[in-house]
């Protein structure tokens, strides 16, 4: 079966005049007014630069202005910017063909923190500090627009605010173009200027968001919710658009939507066809679930059934991590080297490795590692192992996220639950009262699915803080071992083709830190890879767990290691500090160090910190960027790990 689609004369002709979606690229100069169609407007460069405050000229804007298909009739230049409310609502007009994403700007000028969470404080919050959208020229009705992510939930305060604020540093009147109905109704009373989706679309029934080929099984989905499974080998048939995808074959929405949408610029970043026809989830509905082929051209598309084996792209091959299971000892760190995170795990392999090396300048806190093998052991004994098997091979915990979910929330309380060997408890307990003289420790979780070529794992998994008493260290080893089977840890796996039925997970008791001070840095700029010999710091009063979850943006510092200088990028807006509560807990109780200039870190602390850092890189073999987490208490440095540092995209 194959469908072949053509716009007809008069569509082609008003699809010359409708926009795509976002891109790198130097906009073209469309006329506006004032501007001659003739004459070429002066050039505004500020390839270096990260922003302009103001939009003097229509070169100003195009000289930050990016556009997919340059050249084609199909081009939307536009312009992310943010508003930043704490600043008496100052204004960036972001350098669009530098940064993809409205996060990339505020990571890269440290107006948030790395690691930070952006969404929520950003796009749904009634009291936000940041207002961000974008500003294009439409050129079917010859006029600029600004609007917001359509899952946006800025109150009409906020878009009237925005507008304001965008129309006194812009050089001619920008509309409001709604992306939602709810930003619809929000704006309706406001007596702002609006244009709509449908003045832009009218009449349109095709329009190529982004051009190009693929191959996949055809999922038409009428309600996007946590009962639907998406697949990375699929081409998506949408009736809306949702707040984010996972990475699939091709995207084809059955609605207009706006081409500056999250999911069309991801589309884009992916380099996979995404399209707009009309009704589609009605025209394809009899090749649901079949393979298909998709060429997606700027003025038309075809679509046809693929039904040789032979042409059906194969997935690519399994991940199967490397494990040691004949390791049965309980080793403490300063016994184990980085060739051991086979039976150990990365993080007790990397804080042995920093021990032997002698690291100048930090302090690793004492532990032990549980190898592999007494986690492969506990679900044989409890019989778990048998339940992961039926799991993987249950039709609905497979495709359907929610009952996924659930079953595996049962599984952890069942791994927690479970019998303890009597052999590896008494050993436990021995070594954490002789060898760490009974103090509080964490119990840090190490799979052996972490740090693969093309997998980090980070984060995935569960640790868990400050245990007191040898039930409560029992049950904190368990708990670690359960998390290996987090929901977001399964799926990460799946997307990242690892052998579920290959992973195991480590345990490492090590004694916790008191941090006065606290925080994580890296041995490089993480929003500057042209940076060299630098080491970013992220800095907090009181404990380093959840960094930038320490109510209020910490310290953020750059060490240059050429010119041997400290560059504050954010002060601290800490309000309190985590500290250990008489159970152990971590609560926000102790008022934030910060001085009255609002500096967590003196310059000598960073600078000792950053070549500590450099250090632990050189311990690595020096190629590596590294990840650290530290924390200080009377001025000495303490290492609790160290991985390579791994871009989040």
């Amino acid at each position: 079966m194959r469908i072949k689609h053509f716009n007809p004369p008069f569509l082609a002709a008003f699809l010359c005049l409708v926009a795509t979606a976002v891109c790198l690229g130097q906009a073209q100069g469309e006329r506006t007014r004032g501007d001659s169609p003739t004459k070429p407007r002066p050039k505004i460069s500020v390839s270096k630069n990260d922003h302009l405050r103001s939009i003097p000229s229509r070169a100003a804007f195009d000289s930050l202005a990016r556009v997919y298909q340059q050249g084609t009739p199909y081009a939307l230049p536009h312009v992310m910017f943010v508003i930043d409310r704490l600043a008496k609502n100052k204004i960036y007009f972001i350098n669009s063909q530098r940064f993809r994403f409205h996060k990339d700007f505020l990571l890269a000028t440290y107006l948030v923190p790395r690691g930070a969470d952006i969404f929520k404080p950003i796009y749904l919050d009634s009291g936000r500090r940041f207002m961000v959208g974008t500003i294009a020229w439409q050129e079917p009705v010859q006029k600029f627009t600004w609007e917001l992510w359509e899952g946006d939930l800025a109150t009409s305060e906020l878009i009237k605010l925005a507008d304001d604020t965008i129309n006194a540093a812009f050089y001619t009147h920008v509309s409001f173009k709604p992306n939602s109905e709810r930003q619809e109704t929000a704006s309706a009373d406001l007596g702002i200027e609006r244009i709509s989706q449908d003045e832009l679309n009218r009449n349109q029934v095709y329009l190529a968001l982004n051009t190009g080929s693929a191959i996949g099984r055809l999922h038409i989905i009428d309600k996007l919710d946590d009962t639907v499974e998406i697949g990375d080998n699929e081409i998506l048939v949408l009736r809306e658009l949702p707040q984010s995808l996972p990475p699939v074959r091709g995207i084809i929405v059955a609605r207009p939507s706006s081409p500056l949408s999250h999911v069309n610029i991801l589309a884009r970043g992916w380099g996979i066809p995404n399209i707009y026809i009309k009704d589609a989830d009605k025209l394809f509905r009899g090749l649901n679930t079949y393979w298909i082929k998709l060429d997606a051209r700027s003025t038309d598309y075809s679509f046809e059934r693929v039904t040789r084996s032979e042409d059906i792209p194969n997935p690519p091959d399994e991940q199967v991590p490397p494990v040691d299971l004949k390791t049965t000892a309980l080793a403490p760190l300063a016994k184990v080297r980085r060739r051991d995170s086979i039976a150990y795990g990365s993080k007790a392999a990397n804080l042995g490795e920093m021990i032997n090396k002698k690291v100048p300048g930090v302090t690793i806190p004492d532990g032990f590692g549980i190898p592999f093998y007494w986690y492969d052991k506990f679900m044989q004994d409890n019989e778990f192992d048998k339940i992961v098997l039926k799991l993987i091979d249950n039709n609905d915990f497979v495709h359907n996220p929610r009952i996924r979910r659930q079953k595996l929330v049962e599984l952890r309380e069942k791994i927690v639950a479970g019998k303890f060997d009597d052999a590896l408890k008494k050993e436990v307990l021995e070594r954490w009262h002789t060898q760490l003289g009974g103090k509080p420790v964490f119990v840090r979780s190490s799979s052996n699915s972490e740090d693969l070529p093309n997998f980090s794992g980070a984060g995935l998994y569960s640790s868990v803080a400050n245990v007191i008493d040898d039930e409560s260290l029992l049950t904190a080893v368990k708990k670690v071992w359960a998390s290996l089977w987090n929901f977001d840890a399964y799926d990460a796996r799946v997307r990242n083709y690892v052998s579920q039925t290959d992973v195991y997970m480590s345990a490492l008791v090590q004694i916790g830190i008191n941090m006065k001070k606290g925080g994580v840095m890296i041995t490089k700029d993480p929003f500057n890879d042209r940076a060299r010999g630098v080491v970013y710091i992220s800095a907090v009063c009181g404990h380093n767990s959840k960094v930038v979850d320490n109510d209020g943006i910490p310290e953020q510092l750059l060490y240059s290691e050429q010119a041997n200088s400290v560059t504050v990028k954010t002060l601290s807006q800490q309000q309190n500090a985590l500290e250990f509560d008489e159970k152990g807990d971590l609560r926000p109780a102790r008022e934030t160090c910060a001085g009255p200039d609002q500096r967590v870190l003196k310059n000598d602390e960073a600078r000792r910190l950053a070549k500590a850092a450099l250090a632990i890189k050189r311990a690595f073999g020096g190629s590596a960027a590294q990840d650290i987490e530290w924390g200080i208490i009377d001025g000495k440095i303490f290492i609790v790990q160290s991985r390579p540092y791994v871009e989040k995209k």
